[in-house]
């Protein structure tokens, strides 16, 4: 996993995902660079020598989308600028959490520091100086159609450097735009030809999600792995199917991965040893949802790289409209539809439902007294009296439907808008919405998973579980408690999900493999 940073420089350089999530997520201060600001300078007195060219120019002097053919004379384009970002800045519904919008803010700062948007470096400057004075703009769930950027989300940021509408500050207290500028000493903008276009024409939201949810998925992920091998040791299933020969048979490089974490996580498990011996086990193969495992959450992983792949070409990237070329040029294009983003959002969507549901079906059989390999019905503490992880399993299962509604893409959606000219959208700002739920949705039922596994490995006693398992069953129970009667479960399940998030459970698990099978894996 990526380090975090303390300080994120802009401009010299494209940002990593390892940026973006210490930024948004953890508060690490921007600084943009010289060479990033003298190429700003650069680049917008190309812009101003066009303002005043009589030929008409897109985004300079003329109105925008469907209107893009009206000329606008020289003393109404700042009224031009100003009045786009507050009528675009329409968006409605929940407010969006802080980090997506910190994710926005740092994201469009890196294409505004690229030299090749034609703003000033004042817009620059202002930018920076919110992120780093911790003023997030209130921005609404909708209003983006995932195409000529996050137009609503963009303009609410925009609107907020200018001095208008609403932010939250440090502590999460909502307060004007402008009294925050006030308090941390940052002029509103007021925008000047082009402006108005650059601060909204990006991927910046969809793509923010999109870091975000992958550095999430990367640790989930082996989190995934960490409940499947509780799930396999306490039901007596077997770790031979993961063997290092028949992963080479099917050369995936995340079913390898997750097929030696698999074993990592096992090794010198007494109690996986306990049946080893065919008079003991006459069982001949696991079900699938055991078995299967390296192959589902191998899928997975390789989703998470072709994703992470196409997040890091859009990070390279520079999205405006008109943009301003490396000659020179101020030319219109369309890299400011998000498909490739949207795409891989519901891609990865898909991935999470999958690996959700398997783990369920993990959660489902060590309740089940037919198929739980002699662990009380439902593991409860006396059956009939106490209902044990009935229920636990109920809300996973109410999770995995609403993540199978979810799997269902955005990407293939359009509705066309201004006035047919914007007639094919991408819908990625939605496909953004929905994994960020579905994230939250596997970390719930991963959470279920490996309480369930921690129980039925500790009613697996006297046999010894394996140091990693082990490891994560002692922190579980200091968490939720060690197996016995009913009690009041939600509590429960709500702090080993904030265990599962918070990449407790997967670090648990790495601190407790040997330095041999921690190399495998690795």
């Amino acid at each position: 996993m990526s380090l975090l940073s303390s300080e994120v420089l802009v401009g010299d350089r494209p940002l990593t995902g390892a940026d973006v999530v210490s930024v948004s997520r953890h508060g690490a201060a921007v600084r943009v660079s010289d060479a990033g600001l003298a190429q700003v300078r650069e680049t917008r007195a190309l812009i101003e020598s066009l303002a005043d060219d009589p030929r008409p120019h897109y985004g300079i002097s003329t109105g925008f989308g469907a209107l893009a053919t009206t000329f606008i004379a020289p003393e109404r384009r700042r009224q031009l600028q100003a009045s786009l970002i507050r009528s675009h800045a329409a968006g409605t519904g929940a407010e969006v959490e802080d980090e997506v919008i910190r994710a926005l803010q740092l994201l469009r700062l890196q294409t505004l520091a690229s030299g090749r948007t034609g703003v000033r470096a004042e817009v620059v400057e202002v930018y920076a100086g919110m992120l780093n004075a911790g003023i997030t703009p209130v921005v609404r769930e909708y209003g983006s159609l995932g195409c000529s950027g996050d137009l609503a989300p963009l303009a609410h940021v925009a609107l907020a450097a200018m001095g208008e509408g609403e932010v939250r500050v440090r502590g999460g207290d909502v307060t004007s735009a402008r009294e925050a500028l006030a308090a941390a000493s940052l002029t509103p903008l007021v925008l000047e030809e082009k402006e108005g276009l650059a601060l909204i024409n990006g991927t910046d939201g969809m793509l923010g999600m999109l870091l975000l949810a992958a550095h999430d998925l990367e640790m989930l992920l082996d989190t995934a792995d960490v409940a499947a091998a509780l799930s396999i040791e306490s039901q007596l299933g077997t770790d031979a199917v993961f063997a290092a020969d028949l992963m080479q048979l099917r050369p995936h490089p995340g079913q390898r991965d997750s097929a030696a974490h698999l074993r990592a996580l096992l090794a010198g498990s007494g109690i996986v040893a306990s049946h080893r011996d065919p008079e003991v086990c006459t069982r001949v193969q696991d079900a699938y949802s055991l078995r299967c495992s390296p192959q589902v959450h191998g899928a997975a992983r390789d989703t998470l790289t072709h994703a992470r792949l196409v997040a890091e070409r859009e990070l390279a990237a520079v999205i405006d409209n008109p943009v301003v070329t490396l000659d020179g040029r101020v030319e219109s294009n369309g890299n400011f539809h998000g498909a490739p983003i949207a795409y891989v959002l519901d891609f990865l969507a898909i991935a999470v439902a999958d690996v959700a549901s398997i783990s369920e079906r993990r959660t489902d059989r060590a309740l089940d007294v037919a198929r739980n390999q002699g662990l009380p019905p439902f593991l409860a503490h006396e059956p009939g009296v106490d209902s044990g992880l009935m229920i636990a399993q109920y809300a996973a299962a109410g999770i995995v439907s609403e993540l199978q509604r979810l799997a269902a893409p955005a990407s293939v959606d359009s509705i066309p808008s201004s006035a047919m000219q914007e007639d094919h959208v991408s819908m990625g700002w939605a496909a953004g919405r929905k994994l960020r739920r579905a994230v939250d949705g596997l970390a719930r039922v991963l959470a279920i998973e490996v309480i369930t596994g921690a129980r039925a490995q500790r009613l697996r006693a006297p046999l010894r579980p394996a140091p990693a398992t082990g490891a994560v069953a002692d922190l579980v129970c200091e968490a939720a408690g060690v197996p016995g009667p009913d009690r009041f479960l939600s509590p429960e399940i709500e702090a080993v999900t904030d265990l599962v998030s918070r990449g407790a459970i997967a670090r648990a698990a790495a601190s407790a493999l040997s330095p041999i099978t921690s190399e495998e894996h690795s």
